[in-house]
C-alpha cells in the first residue's frame, strides 16, 4: 500500500500546525462550523500563512449559506472547501475557482459510489455525528469502499487507523478529535503517533 493522504482537522493554534505540518501531514483542517473547534476567519488566514504549498488548508462548513463560505474562505486566504451536508453540485460549482479543491464530507452509511458525482475532488466518509469522535462500522462486510480518491473520517485514533485503512483501502485518512487531549485541545504526542500509525506498512 502507497502512503496514505493524512489530514488533521480542527486546529486552532500555532503550535497545532506546527506540528501538523512538521510530522508530515498533507492537510490541515480549520473549522468554521459550529463547534468547540470553530475559529474566525482572521485566525485561519494567520495560522494558514504557517502552512508551507506543499501542504493544503482546508476550511470546514457543515450547512452554512454560499456566500458565508465564500466570504470566509476569501477572507481566510485557505486553499480548499470541505462541505458536510446536502449541497447539491451547484453548490460546489459555485465555488470552483483556480487553485482551489473542494471536498465533499458524507456520512459513510450513505454509500457513495465514485468522488466526484457533485462535482468535488475529494471524497470524505464520515461518521453520521461529524467531529464526535464517534466511529462507523468501517469493518462492515456490506460497505463498499468508493471509487475514486476517498478519505475515511470518524472516530479515528492512533490505535485503529492502521487497522482501518487497511480494512477499508481508503486513500487517506482525517482526524480531528481523535488527536485530542481535552474536547478541542490538541495534542502534539497524538498528532505526530496517528501520522506514524497511519502510514505504518504503507
Amino acid at each position: 500500500m502507497s502512503d496514505p493522504y493524512v489530514k488533521i482537522c480542527g486546529l486552532r493554534t500555532e503550535q497545532d500546525v506546527d506540528t501538523a505540518v512538521a510530522a508530515g501531514a498533507d492537510a490541515v483542517g480549520f473549522v468554521f462550523a459550529t463547534s468547540v473547534r470553530t475559529i474566525d476567519a482572521a485566525t485561519a488566514r494567520s495560522l494558514a500563512r504557517r502552512v508551507p504549498e506543499h501542504v493544503l488548508t482546508v476550511g470546514v462548513f457543515r450547512r452554512q449559506p454560499l456566500d458565508e463560505v465564500r466570504r470566509l474562505t476569501e477572507e481566510s486566504g485557505i486553499r480548499a472547501v470541505q462541505l458536510h451536508g446536502d449541497e447539491g453540485p451547484e453548490y460546489y460549482a459555485a465555488l470552483r475557482a483556480p487553485g482551489r479543491t473542494l471536498l465533499r464530507a458524507t456520512a459513510a452509511t450513505e454509500q457513495p459510489a465514485e468522488c466526484g458525482a457533485l462535482g468535488e475532488d475529494l471524497l470524505l466518509l464520515d461518521a453520521p455525528d461529524p467531529g464526535s469522535g464517534k466511529p462507523w462500522n468501517w469493518a462492515s462486510p456490506t460497505f463498499t469502499a468508493p471509487r475514486g480518491r476517498w478519505l475515511l473520517a470518524g472516530g479515528l485514533h492512533p490505535g485503529n487507523v492502521r487497522e482501518a485503512r487497511r480494512a477499508t483501502g481508503a486513500w487517506g485518512v482525517d482526524v480531528s478529535s481523535g488527536v485530542e487531549s481535552e474536547p478541542g485541545v490538541k495534542s502534539p504526542e497524538l498528532i505526530r503517533e496517528f501520522i506514524a500509525a497511519a502510514r505504518q506498512d504503507a
